[in-house]
């Protein structure tokens, strides 16, 4: 996800090299990882990639659908995902770059997980590494540890998948373009052109949620990207068409264990 200075190397493009490359960065201008506030266009990596910030806020994007990464939160791109990314307001975080052989193990497709201090402890030793040289006896062995980590690390539910077909696509976009809208499935169904039966029995075949939890797992992707900013729940609730905020905490809490304004506390 780097735009880079030419004297800058592009590490996730390097197939071969040191299996493990870690950048530790912020947002200057010499960055190999580049944060602050930004987008970078639909491209791939040769090789995997980890990310995480410690501040701010990143959305992902596939053709198979979007993950919101807060802070503290890792991000896994699997080689040669193509993706889409935006950055908010983030000053510093790392990026874990795989070469291919090096990622069997871990999931084939997108995802987040938590970021646990042991992770960020590893990470950070392996920081200091030099980014071109053989890794050594020692060094293998921690990057096996870390990587036993990132695999076994469960993952948190910050996925919104897209459906394909073309009618449920545009109902989708309208969905995330509306997101205060109070369409019942019946009207939105109308809306897309289809029968309420078909729109209910395509959405779970299509996305693996029914109707209703995609609109949930849509409004929860919207609400932390408002919350990152320093956006008032109360604002966040209206701007989702809760009646109150506390209908709107209450939906955060059971899909995420934790209030609001505790999610993005370390």
């Amino acid at each position: 996800m780097q735009e880079l200075e030419q004297t800058i190397p592009d590490f996730s493009e390097q197939a071969d090299g040191p299996p493990l490359i870690v950048l530790w960065s912020d947002d200057g201008p010499k960055s190999q990882f580049q944060l602050g506030t930004r987008e970078v266009d639909w491209h791939r990596h040769v090789r995997g990639q980890m990310m995480c910030v410690e501040s701010g806020v990143v959305h992902v994007r596939t053709r198979q659908g979007s993950w919101i990464l807060p802070p503290h939160r890792a991000g896994w791109l699997p080689p040669g995902q193509e993706h889409k990314v935006s950055i908010a307001g983030s000053m510093s975080g790392w990026s874990l770059l795989l070469a291919p052989d090096a990622c069997a193990g871990l999931p084939a497709q997108p995802c987040v997980i938590g970021s646990s201090e042991v992770l960020v402890a590893m990470v950070r030793r392996a920081a200091t590494w030099p980014q071109q040289a053989p890794l050594t006896a020692a060094q293998q062995r921690m990057m096996a540890v870390l990587l036993d980590e990132l695999a076994d690390a469960p993952q948190e539910p910050l996925h919104l998948p897209m459906p394909a077909d073309r009618r449920l696509l545009a109902v989708a976009k309208a969905v995330l373009a509306q997101p205060d809208s109070q369409r019942s499935l019946q009207e939105w169904a109308l809306w897309g052109a289809m029968s309420a039966r078909t729109l209910s029995r395509l959405f779970p075949a299509e996305t693996g949620m029914s109707f209703a939890q995609w609109r949930t797992q849509a409004g929860l992707l919207h609400a932390l990207e408002r919350l990152a900013h320093g956006d008032a729940v109360a604002e966040i609730a209206h701007s989702l068409g809760y009646a109150t905020p506390s209908n709107f905490i209450a939906m955060f809490r059971r899909s995420l264990g934790v209030s609001p304004g505790r999610y993005f506390k370390p």
